[in-house]
């Protein structure tokens, strides 16, 4: 096994080759914010909050996407980082209809925690209050688009995880939104197990077990391990 050496925010870091930054910072204890990464899950930088600053370069990675490679030297917290990820939140928050107390993940909601990581208490950016529709039609779960923030993590533990292939992204860039099957409503989907990963795998409140009231989701990853090795231990969620 060879053995990478690289500096994260001066603290000499030895990892395996095909670490990536972010999986480095982890084992240095060095906290870097994300919302749409999910140990277990294909790493794919949707949510840009794990950027980090290399010395000598002038662009900012994704850490949870960019391999560690020999004397690198990685800053994870500059007044600069700070800045975008402030205004990456504020972003999400303005772009989507996220009041949270009316929310069944207020307290446990990723996005609420991220906002406090970054020092968000309002946006700047003018707020776009989209109408988006609310799917019902599952007999156990729904999903509200009004909080989907995109982090595609229902897409890959449905895919990778339990195998269904329930979801996907529809459409390009401010009309993205998750789709179920053949854009089907969600209770017409053949393919769902209603195994609920996609429940516990959403950062936010937008997938949702119907009947539930306001702040009622679990917080923490407590079931992440559960999810990822369910399939090979014949357990479920449901």
């Amino acid at each position: 096994m060879t053995v990478i050496t690289l500096e994260i925010n001066g603290i000499a870091v030895g990892v395996s080759d095909g670490t990536t930054i972010y999986q480095a910072a982890l084992e240095a204890k060095i906290y870097i914010p994300t919302l749409c990464h999910l140990e277990g899950l294909s790493p794919v930088g949707a949510c840009r909050l794990c950027l980090v600053e290399q010395i000598g370069s002038s662009k900012l990675l994704a850490s949870c996407c960019t391999k560690v490679s020999e004397g690198m030297e990685i800053l994870t917290n500059t007044a600069k980082l700070q800045q975008y990820r402030r205004m990456d939140v504020e972003l999400l928050f303005s772009e989507g209809n996220h009041i949270c107390a009316v929310c069944v993940a207020d307290g446990a909601c990723e996005l609420q925690d991220a906002a406090l990581a970054v020092g968000m208490d309002h946006s700047r950016f003018n707020y776009r209050f989209p109408d988006r529709h609310v799917d019902l039609s599952h007999t156990m779960f729904g999903i509200d688009h009004n909080r989907c923030i995109l982090c595609t993590r229902c897409v890959r533990v449905c895919d990778e995880i339990e195998g269904a292939h329930v979801w996907d992204v529809a459409k390009r860039g401010a009309q993205c939104y998750i789709v179920s099957g053949l854009n089907q409503p969600w209770g017409e989907v053949d393919a769902c197990t209603n195994c609920g990963k996609c429940v516990d795998a959403c950062p936010t409140g937008a997938i949702f077990i119907k009947g539930t009231t306001v702040g009622l989701k679990e917080a923490g990853h407590q079931k992440l391990d559960f999810l990822i090795k369910a399939r090979e231990f014949k357990q479920w969620t449901r």
